[in-house]
């Protein structure tokens, strides 16, 4: 067994195409959270609320809770998808969505914090209002581990580990709490690190999902005819070479 073989062994662990979803299954998978309405929306409110009560009584388990029902991962990693197949209707309605879901959290946890009797700021609100690279990192990573779970065959449990990892929520409550009462430094450093998970994910989606979509119909044929060429190509000469050496066989004999 030559070193190449063992180099193809290895490199084929961390090949992705043996368990991938078909480029139909992938582009509903991407589109089927983008809209909020009805129970997307509901949703959305009730996880507002469970973020912002965690946050309020500084309880890690409540807010994990709001993290995994969000849905708020549906319109980023839309927008990341529509950028990659180059589709401008799907990104205008991810960024329309996505803005509809930052302004009813953004109002929903601001009521909450008005009229909550609890204003303490504790330690997992704050935690929220000083982004740094690491939060960069956190939300581009988890933007690539979502891409590779959203188009798999079998589903996983990727994307609400991303929705924990990369924090989506918190960060929105917490700007609310900063409106509540006032505190624009509050307010703009958490509303920043939420816009920080939002253009990293999306931008990791956008990467990974260049990588991961199959080629379309059209693509596949083009790229088929292209081999059929070449491979045509190399046939003739192929055949031009054999009858070169049955002719010399030929005049020798």
């Amino acid at each position: 067994m030559t070193m190449d073989y063992w180099r193809r062994r290895w490199l084929a662990r961390f090949d992705l195409r043996h368990d991938q979803a078909d480029n139909a299954e992938i582009d509903a998978t991407f589109r089927s959270g983008v809209e909020f309405r009805g129970t997307n929306l509901w949703v959305l409110i009730f996880a507002i609320f469970i973020a912002s009560i965690g946050l309020n009584v500084n309880s890690t388990a409540v807010i994990i809770g709001a993290m995994l029902i969000s849905p708020l991962m549906g319109p980023i990693m839309a927008l990341g998808y529509g950028a990659s197949i180059n589709d401008s209707a799907l990104m205008r309605s991810s960024l329309f969505n996505l803005g509809l879901a930052t302004v009813i959290s953004l109002l929903t946890s601001t009521a909450y914090f008005m009229v909550s009797p609890l204003t303490q700021a504790h330690s997992e609100l704050l935690a929220r209002t000083t982004p740094s690279i690491w939060d960069v990192l956190i939300a581009l990573f988890g933007g690539l581990a979502g891409v590779i779970g959203a188009t798999r065959q079998v589903k996983s449990n990727l994307i609400p580990g991303v929705a924990i990892a990369t924090a989506l929520m918190p960060p929105l409550c917490t700007a609310g709490y900063g409106l509540a009462i006032d505190n624009m430094a509050y307010f703009g450093g958490a509303l920043y690190l939420y816009s920080i998970n939002c253009v990293f994910i999306a931008i990791a989606t956008r990467n990974g999902a260049g990588d991961a979509v199959p080629l379309t119909q059209d693509q596949d044929q083009a790229h088929q005819a292209s081999h059929g060429d070449r491979a045509g190509g190399a046939g003739d000469a192929g055949a031009k070479r054999v009858s070169g050496h049955q002719s010399g066989a030929t005049g020798v004999v």
